[in-house]
Order: C-alpha cells, then sequence, then structure tokens
C-alpha cells in the first residue's frame, strides 16, 4: 500500500511513495551495519564538521523546510519556521559538546586503589545502528534529536518515520547526505508499521527509541526486550498547568494559550490540564476563555494564522469524541468545542474551552491531542498537587507561584519528568527531556541523552 503525504488543510493527496520491500529493507539494514563499523573510529571533531555542515544546510532551506512540515501536517508556518531553526541550533549543541560530554570518567585515586587497579577508568562507545519510531508532530525536530547525539557518539541511525510525513522524512535523510555524512549514516525507511517489528528484531539493530502514542510504544518495547535490546521511549502526556494565588495571573493567561495551542494543540509537553487555585479561578477562566476564542483558524501557510488543521481526519474523529463525552456528562463549552465555520474542507477543530470536568468523563484520563483545555477549581495546594497528578502520564508539568515553599513542594511530590515554574514547558538540548509513568522511560537530549545509546565501558588496568 502506497505511503500518501496528505494535505491536512485541504486533504489533497500531495505524493505517494512505495514502501521499500523485503530487499529494500535488507540492502539499508547491511549499509547500516558496514558503515557503522567505519564511522564508529571517525574522531570527534570530523563528526562535529560534518554536523555543523548539516545545520548550515537546515539553515539555507529553512523556508522549503518549513513549507513541506506545514504542507504535510497542518502546522502553522511560522511555527515551522521556528522548528527547523531549533533543529539547526541542537546540531551546533551536540557538535560542540558531544566530545566533553562523552569524555573518559575518572573515579576518585584512593577507589582507583582499593579495588586493586593501578589505573581504572569509564569510557562511552557507541553500540551500532539505532532505529527510531517517530511521529508527524514535530516532523523535524523529533528526529533531530534523536539524530544529533546518536551521529556524535559513532552511531548510525535509520529512521521509520510517521506515515503521513514521508516528504519530510525523506528531505531528513537528505539533509544529512548532503552534509557529507558517509553513506548509511543515517537512512530513511519508508515502511509501513507492520514492517517496524522486523526491524527492531534484526540482530544488525542494536536499540531503538520511539516517540508516539502508547499502544506503539507497548509493542516496539516489547519486541525490543523480547531480543534484549535497549529502549527509550516518550509517549503521551497530559501536563497539567497550575495556576496559584502568588501567580502573575495576565502572564500566566498568555502563556497558557501558547502552551495549549502550540502546533495546533497537537503535542506531548502542550499543557492540556488546568488546575487553578479558587482565589484567581474566576479570573484566569475568563482571561483564558476570551484569548482562546480569540485565536484565528485558518490555513496554515498564511501568515496571520493562528490555528491550523489537526493532521489528520482521524485525530479530529477522536477529539471530537473526546469532547462530546465530556458535554454529554455535564461539562460546559466555554468557548469552542465544534469544526469552525467556513472550513468545510480539511481537518479543523476550534480553540476550546470545557469546565466543570469529573472523574465520569474520558478527557479527564485520556489525552486530548488538539486545541482543547480542560480548566478545574482547586481550594489549595493539596488538592493542586492531587489533581496535578491525577493522570497515568507524567511527562511534564507547569507550575504558576512565586511562593518558594510551594515550588519546593512541587518539585518534591509532582510525578513527572520535569517541572517548569513562570514559564511553558518547552525542550532544549542542554536539558534532559522525557516522562515517567505511562508517558515511557528514558531521557533524550542534554548528556542524559546521549549517553543512552552508549556502551558504558568499565577498564580497569592492574
Amino acid at each position: 500500500m502506497p505511503i500518501a503525504s496528505v494535505n491536512p488543510a485541504t486533504g489533497e493527496t500531495l505524493e505517494t511513495f512505495e514502501p521499500l520491500d523485503a530487499a529494500g529493507i535488507e540492502q539499508r539494514l547491511a549499509l547500516a551495519e558496514s558503515t557503522y563499523r567505519a564511522y564508529r573510529d571517525t574522531p570527534f571533531a570530523a563528526r562535529a564538521e560534518l554536523l555543523h555542515r548539516a545545520a548550515d544546510l537546515l539553515d539555507q532551506d529553512l523556508e522549503a523546510v518549513a513549507r513541506t512540515m506545514t504542507l504535510e501536517m497542518g502546522k502553522p508556518l511560522a511555527a515551522a519556521r521556528a522548528e527547523a531553526a531549533k533543529c539547526a541550533k541542537a546540531m551546533r549543541w551536540y557538535a560542540d559538546n558531544a566530545e566533553a560530554l562523552l569524555a573518559d570518567e575518572h573515579p576518585a585515586p584512593a577507589d582507583v586503589a582499593d579495588s586493586g587497579a593501578a589505573r581504572a577508568y569509564v569510557r562511552y562507545r557507541p553500540i551500532g545502528p539505532v532505529l527510531a519510531v517517530m511521529p508527524w508532530n514535530f516532523p523535524f525536530w523529533q528526529v533531530i534529536r534523536f539524530a544529533a547525539p546518536a551521529l556524535m557518539a559513532g552511531n548510525v541511525g535509520l529512521l521509520k518515520h510517521a506515515s503521513n510525513v514521508p516528504r519530510t522524512a525523506v528531505a531528513i535523510e537528505e539533509l544529512f547526505r548532503r552534509a557529507g555524512f558517509p553513506e548509511g549514516c543515517f537512512q530513511t525507511l519508508l515502511i509501513g508499521s507492520g514492517a517496524v517489528e522486523g526491524v527492531v528484531r534484526d540482530p544488525r539493530v542494536a536499540a531503538v527509541t520511539l516517540t508516539g502514542s502508547e499502544p506503539a510504544g507497548r509493542a516496539v518495547a516489547s519486541a525490543a526486550a523480547d531480543e534484549v535490546k535497549k529502549s527509550v521511549l516518550e509517549l503521551g502526556g497530559s501536563d497539567p498547568f497550575v495556576v496559584l494565588p502568588s501567580a502573575d495571573v495576565d502572564a500566566a493567561v498568555a502563556t497558557a494559550v501558547r502552551a495549549r495551542v502550540q502546533n495546533n494543540g497537537q503535542s506531548c509537553i502542550a499543557a492540556k490540564r488546568f488546575i487553578v487555585h479558587t482565589d484567581v479561578y474566576d479570573r484566569f477562566t475568563a482571561g483564558f476563555t476570551a484569548a482562546m476564542r480569540a485565536l484565528r483558524v485558518g490555513d496554515p501557510m498564511d501568515e496571520a494564522t493562528d490555528v491550523g488543521p489537526l493532521a489528520s481526519r482521524q485525530g479530529r474523529d477522536d477529539l471530537e469524541e473526546l469532547v462530546e463525552d465530556a458535554r454529554t456528562h455535564g461539562a460546559r463549552v466555554e468557548c469552542g468545542g465544534g469544526r469552525p465555520e467556513g472550513w468545510d474542507t480539511g481537518w479543523f477543530y476550534e480553540p476550546t474551552v470545557l469546565t466543570g470536568i469529573t472523574p465520569a468523563m474520558r478527557i479527564h484520563q485520556e489525552e486530548t491531542f488538539g486545541p482543547v483545555a480542560t480548566v478545574y477549581r482547586v481550594a489549595g495546594l493539596d488538592e493542586a498537587v492531587s489533581a496535578a497528578n491525577d493522570t497515568p502520564f507524567g511527562l511534564s508539568a507547569n507550575v504558576w507561584t512565586t511562593d518558594e515553599g510551594e515550588q519546593e513542594r512541587f518539585v518534591r511530590d509532582i510525578q513527572a519528568g520535569g517541572v517548569f515554574f513562570n514559564g511553558m514547558t518547552a525542550s532544549h538540548p542542554a536539558l534532559p527531556f522525557g516522562g515517567v509513568k505511562r508517558s515511557g522511560f528514558g531521557r533524550e537530549l542534554s548528556g542524559h541523552g546521549i549517553r543512552e545509546f552508549c556502551n558504558v565501558t568499565t577498564v580497569w588496568i592492574g
């Protein structure tokens, strides 16, 4: 079955690609293995030069790359440009920092002597071809945040991208080829989901990283575990956005809107559940609702558009089901709640605010992947912490308070991979990224991310 690139703003098929057959997959796996054996011995300086060249090319191609992303998955063009620029920044960060992050570690001399060694140290070594199963929502960034550290560590990459962004997948492979990376250092596998398990189980594939849905994560991690292979998972999120009385409410409102509708609301780390102290609840909710209602929905290629279409018809249908279920069980629709007028083609959904949420509603526990926000009223700090943790997910959290005691309470008790105070959750190459609970395991970015796919080798010399 062909892999299709479809414009979600119009439903138009842009291009189709034939998936690799068994022979094509075998050819690419064999090339990955042979390339790795040579590439792993290249010095850090040579790898860094190649990655800097890729970053420069991405800067030069920024407008074309942004248009490709927008046409394939519907993010506003300005957001696509920002994503491409962020990728170039991350590539340069790893090019400049990887050698130090992977430098030999030397235990204290007393501990070396106590072990009976004349010398002892720890060395980080690459492990081989790593398969990345990546999603469509940040189609360049999700790949680069894996590829940049993997290539700098001396590994090679295999990309199984989401089937609705094949043009982007091909463009990323071409970017690394044009930068001068050896053939086989980074390859895109245009395959369907049914072929993924076979690649995971292939003995030439050393490890796998996946960003995506919980079912996909379970399937890939299960196959990797059965083969005793390392895996890193970044799955869903239902991030809380907590507003306490000491907060700058106006700033919290402005940030809350951006945090909910970034990428048309299709982000694992988007704030989704707004948990507001009763003392500031009315003011926050009124301001938040008005700002959400004022957002402009439309063509993502239009520079004035705030919110474009969802990436797929199925995604919009799933979102509609969640909102309708909440409405049926008594939720109040403060704004939005349906398809916008004037957009009969494409998969658009209005920015929506729901209040009166109860545990009887599916939306209380399920992730909303679109511009829909749920707002909760809480009476105090204990209730806010409890509500923030009342989710099967644990990716990140936003908390608005200037009280240091309240901040420390959330650092201690929040069940999430990160907590951001008085600002919006975001990823940065210098900071580890990942979650707990059903949001996955392992970390991307920073030194933690580059070491995930390294052999941590103890060297002991008598």
